[in-house]
């Protein structure tokens, strides 16, 4: 496991020394072990007293308090470590119940230097599980018992309560106690310290240049980053190395070079696969998964994010779980599940919730309302937003400010055009009733789409339509800037192109022979050819065109059964096609249309007169 031989067994601290002896070389070594990541192995340090690793510890009774204290002390900061690198469910709970048992130990013997240790260790559990409240309580109590001198453990507690507030997204705060640290870091001989500064000051700088893409920023995070690497080389820390190039593929994701951002991810998995470490396993692959998003690829994204939400699931890092939950909600918002975007959303929020993370709640709110404020009723997305901004208030990312205010614009608008729109006009200078009713028309058939989440069905009931087609011919005619305001059309299962088997024809002459006509649109003529000779056995004849317009003056010239539409054309420019595609079925009998799009969204129609 890594590059160190650290196999060491309980064994080996048996043979001539006393039971104090033994359990206090075990509790070095583990604490050695620990510091550089080898968990599994520091488990077998402590494997005498710990034998069960989903139970309280087993300590012999003549052991002096203190000594007993310092092995509940290291194994309560193992049991928290090792749940978290394997998603044992429960085990930052077992490892606060016995590290709160040593700190009752310390504190009745006076040992304060144990106590602000304690302290640093059980703020690391309750951090990890999102009680950041309850995790800068510890912290800050860890910080007030240490004595002077202690300066490694004053400088980790710092570095750990700095990472805390850039996790709650407090930079400015989080940028004090790193300031803080810094001179206490330089002191010190210990490499894993340093990687642990330098790496949370990267995290912090990753976090700064995220508003504005600051190159500066940017760029001192890479140095920080570089630097962290480093020195957890020379602490033979892997474990640690690995978050580096995690953290390195999220810095690349924000710059927008994937690439870049995929090799950095490609190693960081495969160090934690060496390792065995699921829950940083699943960290990695929602950070793919935010990748995936960036580049559009949408349907590799859902893949990933489900399988980091999976493993979440199974583990105590709710925090983390309530932040995968939000990528998931807006991956499947973009790929226009709306009601099951709606779902995840409210999930990552009931999370983010019950671990009392108030900041965790704003922010997975607002990306609900920033992907489906225009598919929910007015009145919903108007009081999620103002509970957002409540929640948020308090936030230190000027990311999130801007996020609020660009979502506070966009209802401000809608409430005014719902407002205005179709009411009573102030001067009939210049007035058109047409226009007037149109725009009253809109403004309804708006709303209903809203509050339908964009089904043209339930959307047709609320207005009272005996059947949705009279909605469809409203859109498709009058309105056909809300095509954008429709659900999109789920996948079916449906072959291509079918052979044999076919059913008769019904309709005009015209009708039978565009059964035999297919229309190909798509980059490639070449390949529009190829279809075309593959089906001529058939008799069946293929049409290609390189342009959606190309195309749609082939549909006013003819009329086809089958209309292919490949890869590489903007969504709702394909939406607009497809209505042309409908007129022509309209006039001429039966047309199917089958679209595979940017993100993998696929579509198929059948309209027959």
């Amino acid at each position: 496991m890594g590059n160190v031989d650290s196999k060491v067994s309980a064994g080996q601290f048996v043979s001539g020394v006393s039971a104090v002896e033994r359990a206090q070389n075990a509790c070095a070594e583990a604490k050695r072990l620990e510091k550089i990541g080898e968990y599994q192995a520091a488990y077998q340090v402590l494997a005498e007293y710990w034998p069960d690793r989903q139970a309280f510890p087993v300590l012999p009774d003549d052991l002096p308090e203190g000594i007993a204290a310092e092995l509940l002390l290291r194994i309560g900061a193992l049991a928290c470590w090792v749940g978290a690198s394997s998603e044992i469910k429960g085990n930052q709970e077992l490892g606060k119940d016995i590290i709160s048992r040593g700190l009752d130990s310390f504190e009745r013997l006076g040992l304060l230097a144990k106590v602000g240790e304690a302290r640093g260790d059980l703020g690391l559990c309750y951090w990890r599980e999102g009680a950041f409240d309850e995790a800068r309580i510890q912290y800050q109590a860890g910080l007030k018992a240490l004595p002077q001198g202690e300066c490694d453990q004053r400088a980790i507690l710092l570095i750990r309560a700095g990472l805390l507030e850039v996790d709650s997204h407090r930079l400015n705060t989080a940028l004090n106690f790193f300031n803080e640290a810094f001179s206490l870091v330089e002191e010190s001989d210990d490499e894993a310290l340093k990687g642990s500064f330098h790496f949370s000051y990267g995290v912090l700088f990753k976090r700064l240049a995220a508003p504005e893409n600051r190159e500066d920023y940017i760029d001192r995070a890479l140095i920080e980053y570089a630097a962290a690497s480093f020195h957890f080389e020379q602490a033979g820390n892997q474990r640690a190395q690995a978050r580096v190039e995690n953290n390195l593929g999220n810095l690349f994701c924000l710059v927008k070079k994937y690439s870049d951002a995929h090799k950095h991810l490609d190693r960081a998995r495969s160090l934690f696969l060496e390792l065995g470490d699921v829950s940083t396993i699943s960290q990695v692959d929602e950070t793919r998964a935010r990748a995936f998003l960036g580049e559009g690829r949408l349907v590799e994204a859902e893949k990933r994010i489900q399988m980091a939400v999976k493993a979440l699931e199974g583990g105590d890092q709710q925090s983390v779980l309530a932040e995968a939950l939000t990528t998931y909600g807006v991956i499947v918002a973009r790929l226009g599940f709306y009601e099951k975007a709606k779902v995840i959303f409210e999930r990552a929020i009931q999370v983010a919730q019950t671990i009392g993370d108030t900041e965790g709640v704003g922010r997975a709110l607002l990306s609900l309302i920033e992907e489906l404020r225009r598919k929910m009723p007015e009145r919903e997305s108007v009081s999620m937003c103002l509970s957002a901004m409540d929640l948020l208030k308090k936030a230190e990312d000027s990311a999130i400010s801007s996020r609020l205010i660009t979502v506070a614009g966009d209802l401000l608008e809608m409430l005014s055009a719902d407002r205005y729109e179709g009411g009573e006009p102030d001067t009939f200078e210049g007035f058109s009733f047409k226009e007037y009713l149109l725009g009253a028309e809109r403004r309804v058939i708006t709303r209903a789409l809203r509050e339908a989440g964009g089904s043209v069905t339930k959307a047709a009931k609320l207005l009272g339509f005996k059947h949705h087609q009279s909605l469809i011919s409203l859109i498709n005619g009058r309105h056909k800037e809300l095509l954008d305001q429709r659900s999109t059309i789920r996948r079916r299962g449906r072959p291509l192109i079918k052979t044999g088997g076919a059913t008769k024809p019904r309709g005009r002459a015209n009708a039978i022979a565009a059964k035999k006509r297919i229309m190909y649109v798509g980059d490639s003529v070449t390949l529009g050819k190829l279809v075309g000779a593959s089906s001529s056995l058939g008799s069946v004849h293929v049409e290609a065109f390189t342009s959606l317009l190309s195309a749609s003056k082939g549909l006013a010239a003819g009329h086809y059964g089958v209309v292919v539409i490949a890869p590489g054309f903007e969504k709702l420019e394909v939406l607009k096609f497809v209505e042309t595609v409908k007129d022509s079925s309209a006039r001429g009998g039966r047309a199917r249309v089958l679209v595979s799009g940017p993100g993998e969204w696929e579509m198929e129609f059948w309209h027959a007169k």
